[in-house]
C-alpha cells in the first residue's frame, strides 16, 4: 500500500473566531471524515491536530550559528493546523474523502517518499 499525507492548512484567526458550535461542526466533518476513509478501506495510520503556530519555534541556520524565532517561518494566515497519515491503493477514493475536510481550506495530498532500492 502506498502511505500518503494528508497536510490541513487554515486560517487560524478564522478558527480563534469560531464559535463552539462552529467548531464541533469542523470536528464533526473530521468524525464523518474518518468514517468516510474506514468504509473505503484507508487506513490511517497516525496524525493530529496542531497546537496554534504561534506556539512552535523556526530553527535556521545562520552564519553557522542555530537562530530559533518564535511561531512559524513564514507569517502568512494560512498555517498547518493538522495532518493524517494513511496507506491505501486507492488515490481517487482518498482524493475523494479529502473533499469533505476541503470545505472551508485546501487540503494537500502527498505520497510519501520511498527510499530507492
Amino acid at each position: 500500500m502506498d502511505e500518503y499525507m494528508i497536510l490541513l492548512p487554515d486560517d487560524e484567526g478564522a478558527w480563534e473566531r469560531l464559535d463552539d458550535a462552529g467548531r464541533q461542526a469542523v470536528y464533526d466533518r473530521h468524525e464523518e471524515f474518518g468514517r468516510r476513509l474506514e468504509a473505503g478501506g484507508h487506513v490511517v495510520t497516525g496524525g493530529a491536530e496542531l497546537q496554534h503556530s504561534r506556539s512552535g519555534r523556526t530553527v535556521r541556520m545562520v552564519d553557522g550559528q542555530a537562530s530559533v524565532t518564535a511561531g512559524p517561518p513564514t507569517g502568512a494566515a494560512e498555517q498547518l493546523s493538522g495532518f493524517y497519515l494513511v496507506q491505501t491503493e486507492d488515490l481517487d477514493g482518498l482524493t475523494e474523502a479529502c473533499a469533505l475536510l476541503a470545505a472551508d481550506a485546501p487540503v494537500e495530498i502527498r505520497p510519501l517518499a520511498r527510499p530507492s532500492s
